[in-house]
């Protein structure tokens, strides 16, 4: 496998980060938060709608993997959950239930997969 260079890496990642938020504000979603550190991991995008939270994984992905499943690690869903715990904490808005999304970003679309993982 070709190694992409860093800042190449982390300038597809903002794009495709950048993507999903002009997709959920075109939509009607209010985005609270972008690329939020806390509790040991960071939340790449935290959106409200209809009283519900999503918490937003971005992958940046090539056309060739299915899903973008097989990068969430275990460890990944660890941090995610920590840093999912730690947004709760300190978020003073209401909110109804709250969940995670990961968004699967490639060069022709934007692919959804809610609840991507069960926390337990």
């Amino acid at each position: 496998m070709r190694r992409v260079p860093h800042r190449v890496a982390y300038e597809r990642g903002r794009n495709a980060e950048q993507r999903v938020v002009d997709l959920l504000l075109g939509a009607g979603r209010f985005v609270l938060a972008r690329n939020w550190r806390g509790g040991g991991g960071e939340l790449d995008i935290v959106a409200l709608h209809d009283g519900k939270l999503r918490f937003i994984e971005v992958r940046a992905w090539s056309e060739a993997d299915r899903d973008g499943l097989s990068s969430l690690t275990a460890n990944k869903q660890r941090r995610l959950h920590r840093a999912a715990e730690a947004f709760l904490a300190a978020y003073e808005g209401p909110y109804n239930e709250a969940c995670f999304s990961l968004a699967v970003v490639t060069d022709t679309q934007i692919r959804w997969h809610d609840d991507p993982f069960s926390v337990g």
